[in-house]
């Protein structure tokens, strides 16, 4: 089968009436030409379509890989390169397990569970070449970084703009509606494993359903970690290197994305990662970010691996 390729100009403004419209279109140039359209046959002639003519072929990706002006610079700057950021939530914690809030805590360590999961991420990322490995240096997320980074040469890099958002008071308290045998007898000791929902139901119920509101002594936890994440993406994208790993945690990951893609703080519960999550972004040298991936897990429940 033979498959022609059309080139097809479309003026921006072709449904204005007035001429008052017309003449602003054009003052402001704003016809374009569209994408190329391309028909292809998996023909005997042509062989099979690979990966990595998918990737080179413009045509079919709609220039997906040589973006331009996608979203805000993250940097304010230029890049010496376009760069590629894989991001990884650290395993299963205790405090994962046993339902509790973490925050910023270093109290929550990695679980022998969470161990193996970071060890399934490290084999699931095994074909892929990373400069540098940045981290959070709270306990669950630096264990976790430390078992991805085994075997490789380069220092691990820890930064303080990764840790996780603070969450005063309701660290290490339940998040689940489970009430301590301690809290029935007022037992002062065990207060820290009572359901937040009971001894804060305010505050707990603002941090749930309005996270972007919740705020403790005029503090905004999730505002500041959107300007943490953004610190967080300069100290990154401006290292040397052209293909990094990130590894931190749940709401420092939202933060990290959504800031990303332009995303509000009020945007935070609309993206989820699980632990051992994977998810990819590149950046084009202005600092502008596109999502590959978000949180890839296939590798959880297989020996899949992923391609660089």
């Amino acid at each position: 089968m033979v498959c022609e390729a059309l080139s097809l100009t479309i003026p921006f403004f072709s449904i204005i009436a007035s001429k008052k419209d017309l003449r602003l279109a054009k003052t402001y140039n704003l016809c374009r030409s569209s994408p190329r359209i391309q028909c292809s046959s998996s023909g005997a002639d042509q062989g099979p379509v690979t990966a990595d003519k998918l990737e080179n072929d413009y045509s079919l990706t709609g220039t997906a890989y040589d973006f331009e002006r996608a979203t805000i610079s993250l940097t304010r700057e230029s890049l010496s390169s376009p760069k590629k950021v894989t991001l990884v939530r650290h395993g299963l914690s205790s405090w994962n397990k046993e339902g509790k809030v973490q925050g910023s805590s270093n109290l929550s360590v990695l679980t022998e569970a969470g161990i193996k999961q970071a060890e399934r991420c490290r084999q699931a990322l095994s074909n892929m070449h990373f400069d540098q490995c940045f981290s959070s240096p709270i306990s669950r997320a630096k264990t976790t970084a430390e078992v991805l980074w085994q075997g490789r040469e380069e220092p691990l890099v820890f930064l303080d703009s990764l840790k996780e958002c603070h969450l005063f008071f309701l660290e290490g308290m339940k998040n689940g509606l489970f009430l301590t045998i301690g809290y029935l007898l007022n037992d002062i000791q065990n207060l820290e494993a009572v359901d937040a929902k009971v001894i804060y139901p305010k505050e707990y119920t603002t941090w749930r359903e309005d996270p972007a509101n919740f705020y403790v002594n005029g503090v905004y936890p999730l505002r500041k970690l959107w300007a943490t994440a953004r610190e967080s993406w300069r100290e990154i994208l401006l290292s040397p290197g052209e293909n990094f790993l990130v590894v931190t945690h749940k709401s420092m990951l939202r933060a990290l994305i959504c800031s990303a893609l332009g995303l509000p703080p009020e945007r935070f519960r609309s993206i989820d990662v699980n632990n051992g999550g994977i998810s990819t972004f590149v950046f084009n040298k202005r600092g502008e970010a596109m999502l590959q991936s978000l949180n890839m897990t296939a590798h959880m429940y297989s020996d899949h691996v992923y391609l660089s």
